[in-house]
């Protein structure tokens, strides 16, 4: 069936195309009986108003951007994105907002796809996510005039308001919970190095092993998969001295990684103790279960979409410092065995 128009709708109810128009735009120009009857023939046709011709006419898109930088099946595997999608749609739902998710490869093609969308009047704000050291997407979308809101670190989001936590608190929350457990040797398997939370972490986990006395920690980044992961864990392993424990920047390494030291007929925790960053379902479905850094991320997506709907209708906005991340041990850690 093709998609009534209001030529349909004139043509049933035996008036203009300019009067449909009128009625359907409460305009004045038609009697109100005229108006009920062609609103509900419009309603009985499943008519419903043009995003284009809306935005010829300034009306809002009721509609926010999204784009990921990342491979699509990272939204598949890794439950943080899903989770802070999961909070962003509970405020926009509600108020019959979409959300436009697409996944791109590029920072090019995503200002590029967010220069279009605005242009073409299919949003009214935008999300920028995974923001990077000297982030090239934000002169180039602040430079367009759409509402955006990032996040990330704030130093990182320059002109953009930002919804950010303390990455680097939960981090050094990590290390002081290996040290008082004896660790000495500890190592870290971290996310993308351009990322700008990373480079946080990566900071703090340095810092944090200095004020415990503990040797320069070895760190290996990569993609967040369970395949770099467990090759990180490995390389890790293979090192000398061994660490005795391994921090990881997601839970689908830190489970990856568990694999890895199963396979290896190392005994968690006693042989080696591990820690993931962001708490899921999968992280206590394993055994043993992972201590973690948890956070409520469906919160942080609503916050971040409140920010936005604020900052679209005009209304002050500034960075929001959200709740950090706390450490939830289990029995993945203990002190480390005399070897």
């Amino acid at each position: 069936m093709k998609r009534p128009t209001i030529t349909d709708i004139a043509r049933r109810a035996g008036v203009s195309k300019v009067a449909v128009s009128y009625a359907l735009n409460d305009q004045p120009g038609v009697s109100e009986r005229t108006r009920a009857r062609i609103k509900a023939i419009a309603e009985e046709v499943g008519w419903r108003p043009s995003s284009a011709a809306r935005a010829l006419n300034g009306a809002r898109a009721r509609a926010v951007g999204l784009a990921v930088c990342r491979p699509a099946r990272t939204l598949s595997v890794e439950p943080f994105f899903m989770e802070l999608i999961g909070g962003i749609e509970s405020e926009l739902a509600p108020r019959s907002i979409a959300l436009m998710l697409q996944t791109v490869t590029s920072h090019d093609d995503e200002t590029e796809l967010y220069r279009r969308w605005w242009g073409e009047g299919r949003v009214d704000g935008a999300l920028l996510v995974d923001l990077n050291d000297d982030d090239v997407r934000v002169p180039a979308l602040a430079a367009l005039g759409l509402p955006m809101v990032a996040l990330g670190p704030p130093r990182a989001a320059g002109p953009v308001p930002a919804v950010w936590s303390d990455d680097g608190a939960g981090i050094q929350e990590i290390v002081a919970h290996l040290a008082a457990l004896g660790h000495r040797t500890v190592a870290r398997v971290a996310g993308l190095p351009k990322l700008a939370h990373t480079s946080v972490r990566d900071a703090a986990f340095a810092a944090g092993c200095r004020e415990a006395g503990l040797p320069a920690p070895a760190m290996v980044h990569t993609d967040y998969s369970g395949e770099e992961g467990a090759r990180a864990t490995r390389r890790l392993l293979g090192t000398a001295p061994r660490p005795t424990a391994i921090v990881y920047d997601n839970d689908i390494m830190a489970v990856a990684g568990l694999s890895v030291a199963q396979e290896l007929d190392l005994d968690v925790p006693g042989d080696l103790s591990l820690v993931a960053w962001a708490d899921s379902p999968v992280t206590q479905a394993v055994r043993p279960q992972l201590t973690s850094l948890t956070r409520d991320v469906p919160a942080y997506g609503a916050c971040a979409a409140q920010t936005l709907l604020a900052a679209i209708d005009k209304e002050p906005v500034e960075h929001l410092q959200v709740a950090t991340a706390r450490l939830v041990p289990r029995a993945s850690t203990s002190p480390p065995r005399p070897r």
